[in-house]
This record gives structure tokens, sequence and C-alpha cells, in this order.
């Protein structure tokens, strides 16, 4: 109870609360916007974090991300554009029931209270499951932690969407990175190209920003010059869903909200996937089948409360065991990091009042959600109408100043600007930059518990296959590495 307390202190505090609203407004900002992706509008405001005392960073963080994945779906209803892929499903029936129905407050009201009610009940899902799968995490030693990983880094087979080969590269230069600087169990200095700056290791926050969000600007530009969106306007009616739309749509909301919190849960999963599994789940057990792809409010509940129940499921294994599931996890997780909280069993023990600090910020951030979408939809709208040539400047502006800012250093800038330009160019061959990011975050944990297993067991590999826990990961990694393989194969024979 005093932890409770504790962390309802740190969430009273003007400054957190304000950046939490601050955080979700962006976020919805940045989801309606097609091109401005959920990773990107954490990367960018990434630096801001330290401005916050506590976990007030963190807390913006959490409303970036809810608002973000909510966002997307008013550019997906109105313009027939998601902002993000989660809300790709949402465009089948959210824009005719906008244009063909001529009732695109409907539309976004169905849209804001299916994401509002699917993030709180996975963040409620959250707080039961998360301390008891810490509890059993707890008996983990060094080769537990080093399959724990293993496992972490064989989920880059499934957040690259495309060729599993260069997912698998992608993961191997952000292992790389991870391998630059001095050895901290043997002190020997590697890859620093004889400068001090790479001593303490390449630079996470940079890299982020640059694959990310300076990546994602130089592609924005590209696309600029070979094609411009535009959507026509529309009239708002009235946002609040009715009284028979809620009983048509509750059965759906219930069971799209579960499957999009257990999706959530398993890393490699994201929205979009959760988003199309529930679609199809409502299209298979709805009375109104034939209506889907016209308009039917089932199909626009069951995207959105799918893609917005992942958020908490996803944080799952990131607070237990310290796995990203994705991009924006991988963020989450290195903002996490950044601010002392080390993700893993032992943050349930050392740091409780934080964690609990998580989990009602992530609460208050999806009411929050469904308050400025009620109240605030005919002005979230315009920035829908942004004009690409005046968004794009203060990008780029932003990536600038939130890089220089986080450590007052250009070399951080140039750091950044070179891994846009290396991201723009994996991002075209198709790499997963997500693969990097888990690669770099996952790589030291890797490396050091790997080392101190074998001291442990003085040299001896059996000690990674006599432990049950850690053969269980290793089996699961081997499984995740060799699925889509399998898959190809049988899917040939079928």
């Amino acid at each position: 109870m005093a932890d409770i307390l504790l962390a309802l202190e740190m969430i009273a505090d003007p400054l957190n609360l304000l950046g939490l609203v601050f955080g979700v407004a962006v976020g919805i900002a940045f989801g309606c916007m097609p091109g401005l992706s959920v990773n990107m509008g954490l990367a960018l405001l990434f630096p801001l974090t330290f401005s916050f005392k506590g976990v007030g960073g963190i807390l913006m963080l959490l409303g970036i991300y809810c608002g973000a994945i909510y966002g997307g779906s008013i550019s997906a209803i109105l313009l027939k554009t998601p902002g993000t892929p989660a809300s790709v499903a949402t465009t089948l029936d959210g824009y005719p029931m906008a244009t063909a129905l001529k009732q695109p407050g409907r539309a976004l009201g169905l849209s804001t209270m299916a994401s509002t009610f699917g993030g709180i009940f996975s963040t409620v899902c959250l707080i039961i499951l998360a301390p008891q799968l810490a509890k059993v995490a707890l008996q983990f030693s060094k080769p537990e932690y080093f399959a724990l990983a293993i496992f972490g880094l064989s989920i880059i087979t499934s957040v690259s969407s495309g060729s599993v080969i260069k997912g698998l590269m992608g993961g191997l230069i952000g292992l790389f990175l991870a391998t630059v600087g001095i050895d901290a169990m043997s002190g020997a200095v590697r890859f620093t190209l004889d400068t001090t700056y790479l001593l303490g290791g390449v630079s996470f926050i940079p890299v982020l920003i640059g694959v990310f969000a300076f990546a994602q600007v130089l592609g924005s530009i590209e696309d600029y010059y070979h094609h411009k969106v535009s959507g026509g306007e529309l009239a708002i009616d009235r946002v609040i869903p009715s009284w028979s739309d809620m009983k048509r749509v509750f059965v759906t909301l219930l069971r799209s909200s579960c499957i999009g919190t257990f999706i959530g849960c398993v890393p490699g999963t994201g929205g979009d996937i959760a988003s199309f599994v529930s679609y199809d789940q409502a299209k298979r057990w709805s009375k109104h089948r034939d209506n889907f792809g016209n308009g039917e409010p089932e199909g626009i509940v069951a995207s959105e409360s799918g893609n917005n129940a992942v958020s908490g499921g996803a944080f799952i294994p990131v607070l237990t065991l310290g796995i990203p599931g994705d991009g924006a996890t991988a963020i989450m997780m290195g903002a996490l990091m950044v601010q002392g909280l080390r993700p893993g069993p032992l943050l349930f023990v050392e740091k409780a009042p934080d964690v609990y600090a998580i989990f009602i910020g992530l609460l208050l951030a999806n009411i929050i959600m469904g308050v400025l979408g009620f109240s605030l939809i005919k002005l979230f709208i315009k920035v829908v109408k942004v004009p690409i040539h005046f968004l794009l400047p203060i990008i780029t502006m932003m990536t600038f100043v939130g890089t220089y800012s986080y450590n007052n250093s250009l070399n951080d800038v140039y750091l950044m600007v070179a891994s846009g330009c290396l991201g723009y160019v994996l991002n075209k061959l198709g790499f997963s930059m997500s693969a990097v990011i888990i690669g770099i975050i996952l790589g030291g944990m890797v490396e050091q518990n790997f080392v101190g297993s074998l001291i442990m067991s003085d040299g001896s590999f059996a000690i990674f296959f006599t432990r049950p826990l850690c053969l269980f990961f290793l089996a699961a990694a081997a499984l995740s590495l060799c699925g889509p393989l399998l898959a190809k194969v049988w899917g040939k024979k079928a």
C-alpha cells in the first residue's frame, strides 16, 4: 500500500500530469498524420524526458504511445489513409461509414470508444498478470537471462515484415553496434576507431532518433516529390456512440480486447496483426457479416479495440522479462533504462513505486485519450490537413535540436545523421529498423550473461542445457527462428 501511495504521489505532480496530457495530445497528432509513425513520435520526443523528474518522462512517452495508436484511426476514417499500420483494418468500415453513409462523427465516436476500452482493458490485465510473472522470473540467474535474451533476439524474425534474412542481418548490425566501446567483463577496447567519443559505446539516443525519425523524414521528402495525398471536406456530426450501437458491438468489444491483449503479450507481434485478427474474428462471429466493408460498426470497433489493447499486453514482457516486442516497446524500454529503471523481475522489488506509477500512468493515458478524443476531435482532424511541406522542416529541426540537447554534443548530431542516412538506405532495401534497435538493446545483455554463465560453470556449455528454464527459452528461440522457414515449407506442401 505504501508503494501505491508513493506512485500516486508521483502521478499527482502537476508537471508529470501535464507531461502525460501533452504526450497523449502529441501522440494523437502524430498518429493522425499519414507518414508519421508511433516510433517516430517516441523517438523525436525522447530527449524531452530528461527535463522531467523521476517517471515524468516515462509518463509522457506512455501518453504518446497510447495516443498515436488511436490517432491513426482519424485519418483512416476521414481520408482512407491510415496514420499508423495498426489502423489499416479500420479503413475497411470506417471510411465507408464516413463517406458513403455520411456519418463521420459516428465512425470517429465508435473508434474513440473502442480504443479507450481496449486500452483500459489491457492495462487492467497488465496490473494483474505482470507481478505474478515477475515472481516466477525472480528465480532467474545468468544462464536464464542469457537464454531469455537469445529468445528476445529471435523475435527479430517476427518483427521483420519482409525478408527474414534481412531482419536477421539488421539484428546483427544492432549486435555489432552493441559491442563498440569498453568490454564490461574484460576491459578490452573494441571498435572505437581510436576516438574517445566511442569509448562509452554507441550512444543509443542519436541512433534511435536517426533510424526512426530522420530516416522517415528522408523517406517522406522522397514521397513528397512523387505524389501528394489530399482529402475532401467532411462535416462532423455527433461523436458519442448511441445506445443501439453499444448493444450491437459490446460482445465484439470484449472479444477484440482479449485478442489484442494476448497478441500484445507475444513478442514480435503488434497492433497491425491484432487489428486484422480481431477484424477477422468479428466478421466470423457477427450476425451482420454481409455488411462488413460497407460501414459496419462491429468492423470499426474490432480493429480499434484490438490494436489499442496491444499497448497494455506489450508491457507485460517488457517490464517482467526485459523483452521488447516491437520498435515502440524497444524505445520505451530504452527510456526506462536511461531513467535508471532496468526492466526485469527485480524492477518489481527494487523500484515498486515506479512500476505502480507506470501502471497508473498507462491507465490514465487511456482515459485522457478518450476524453481528448471525444471533446477535441474537430480540432485534431485539422492536423490531418497540415501541408507536408510545412511539416517536414519542423520535424527535421526537432531531430537536430532533440539530438543535441541529449548530451550537448555535436558528435551525437553527426551520429544521428549518419544513422538516419543508413536507416533510409536500409528501409529502401527492406531491412527492419526494429531489428537493429532490438539488437542494440539486447546485445549487451547477451554478452554479459553468456560470459557470466561460463564463469559460473568453469567454461562448460552444459550449464545452458541442464537448467530447465534456460533450455525452455533456447528451444523457444530455435522455434521462433525456424518458424518462418517451416511455415514456407508447410505452405508449399499445402
